[in-house]
């Protein structure tokens, strides 16, 4: 298959340095607008991740995702939301980037050059068969995660990626790829821009679909989040005002006891 890396083609636009601030945002939000329709082109192929993620969540399973730099760094912001806005554990959706945890703030040199490093990662988390690993790379090439995904592929385990580049080698590794060809960046090869911002919306359906699917939400509320701060506590009373039809007073009540909106929704009624 022919492969061209459009990631790095030439931006439509130069000599940036000579643009004024209102053409240079303009410019960027012209390019912005595409993304959303390059995601919608991927929607079968996100359908079918997510399925196969949701079946092995359903049954025991995890959900991995493998990236380098910006790639990884949004994998691990996708997995650190799960607990909070789904009260899940921390152990069902992880997150790992080459160079390991200090890579999340600094680049660490030639980590995304390893061949081998990826599956030990995996590795330290006793990774099996029940698991899906989802690889992420804007350019489909990252050794350290094409190369993670053929190991996960060698022992069985459900592999699926987001790349921004058709037919890439990470495409044709991932048994369930999603390929979002947002074109040229802005700046020539800054792949954090489109690519990013297109990855981005794929995390977010990847997991709030499968977190509703497995019954983390009620109706279009996340009643299983963690109350960590006033302002989700103020929230949390809200449901419960509204689904009980009672005061704030008695909500509150309800979630000081129960801590948890979904728990208190279900007292609440019993007590009716």
């Amino acid at each position: 298959m022919d492969f061209t890396k459009t990631t790095e083609q030439d931006s439509r636009y130069d000599n940036l340095e000579k643009m004024s601030i209102k053409e240079i945002v303009a410019s960027i939000n012209e390019e912005d607008k595409t993304v959303p329709y390059a995601v919608e082109k991927a929607l079968p192929q996100i359908e079918a991740l997510i399925e196969k993620v949701v079946e092995k969540l359903k049954n025991g399973g995890r959900l991995f995702y493998v990236g380098a730099g910006t790639s990884g760094r949004l994998g691990i912001l996708d997995a650190s939301e799960c607990p909070p806005t789904f009260g899940v554990s921390n152990e069902l959706v992880i997150g790992l980037i080459a160079g390991g945890d200090k890579a999340i703030r600094k680049a660490v040199e030639n980590a995304e050059d390893s061949s081998t490093q990826g599956w030990k990662d995996l590795q330290a988390y006793q990774i099996s068969n029940r698991d899906v690993v989802i690889g992420i790379a804007a350019s489909g090439t990252t050794p350290y995660v094409v190369h993670t995904l053929k190991d996960c592929n060698k022992k069985h385990i459900t592999t699926g990626c987001i790349t921004c580049n058709k037919n890439s080698p990470l495409a044709q590794t991932a048994q369930f790829p999603i390929e979002v060809i947002v074109g040229p960046e802005f700046l020539t090869g800054s792949s954090r821009m489109k690519a990013g911002t297109a990855q981005k919306l794929v995390l977010n359906m990847i997991t709030t679909t499968t977190m509703i699917q497995l019954g983390r939400v009620k109706g279009n509320k996340m009643v299983d989040m963690q109350l960590s701060n006033n302002k989700l506590v103020s929230r949390g009373v809200k449901m419960i005002m509204n689904e009980l039809n009672i005061s704030e007073t008695e909500a509150q009540t309800l979630l000081n006891k129960h801590q948890n909106v979904r728990k208190s929704i279900r007292y609440g009624r019993q007590s009716k």
